[in-house]
Order: C-alpha cells, then structure tokens, then sequence
C-alpha cells in the first residue's frame, strides 16, 4: 500500500497545485468568478495566515509545523503499513499529507497560499484542495479510529 499511497499523495500535490495555477492565471487577484449563485464561487487569495488569516505573517510557525507534522504523519505511515484493517487511517493520512505538502509548497516559493474556494452562502474561510485534502484526511482518520475502537471491543467480549 505504500506505493499506492504515494502514488495517490503525488497526485493530490500536482492537482493542488494545478488548480492553484489555474486560477492565479485566470482570475485577478481578489476577483471572484461564480460557480454557482449565491452558493459557491472561485475567488483569488494569497494568505499568508491561517484560517481566518489568523496568524498572518507567521511563515516559520507554518513551515515548522508542517515539517514536524509531515513527520509523525511519516511514522504512522509506517506503522500502519501492510495492515488491511486500517486502510481507512492510512488512506486519510495520504490525504492529510497531500494537503499540508501543497500548502508547503505555496508557502516556501511565494510566501503565502493560494486560495480559492468561497461558500457564499455561509461567512466561512476561503480555502483551497489542500485544506479540502487536509478536512477529509482528519475526518477518515477519526472514523478509522473509531472503527478500529469498534473491533478492538468485539474482540474483547
């Protein structure tokens, strides 16, 4: 499963930044292209913060924190290599390593992220693939962690 996942880990990094492109070469910075009316829209953002631009300016707290994070998510590769019974984690930390090594990239070549996606039916953060990538990874690995809470109480009984 390791070369699957980095195969899949790769392709997540290369579409990220694709779409990242795309939109930086089609739209104006802070422009805004609807999708969808009054629901979904592409705009152009750099942040160089977090959500909420929350700690805007704060490039060596990010690259820390991805790296350091880029390493536990490593180990736990690792050990849940070759294991069928967590493929549920293993996939959302293919997903959550995707994520955080698209926004790296943004943030070690330019400085801050590129984002693009805006819900204009709700006042919520602006975001890209990689933090969609980085919000499913978490959401798999707390329902892999569940389920395997689940077998480990049946086998217990």
């Amino acid at each position: 499963m390791l070369i699957a996942d980095s195969i899949l880990i790769i392709i997540l990094v290369l579409l990220d930044q694709w779409i990242k492109h795309a939109v930086v070469a089609n739209i104006a910075l802070g422009g805004q292209h609807p999708v969808i009316n009054g629901v979904f829209s592409l705009t152009h953002l750099q942040n160089d913060g977090a959500a909420w631009s929350i700690l805007q300016g704060q490039m060596w707290l990010f690259t820390v924190i991805a790296l350091v994070a880029l390493v536990v998510m490593g180990v736990f590769f690792w050990r849940y290599r070759n294991q069928r019974e967590h493929w549920i984690e293993e996939l959302g930390l293919a997903l959550m390593m995707g994520g955080t090594i698209g926004n790296f990239i943004d943030r070690a070549f330019q400085g801050y992220v590129v984002d693009m996606f805006q819900l204009d039916f709700i006042n919520f953060p602006i975001f890209n693939f990689a933090d969609s990538c980085l919000t499913v990874g978490v959401i798999l690995i707390m329902i892999g962690v569940f389920l395997a809470d689940q077998r480990e109480a049946h086998h217990g009984n």
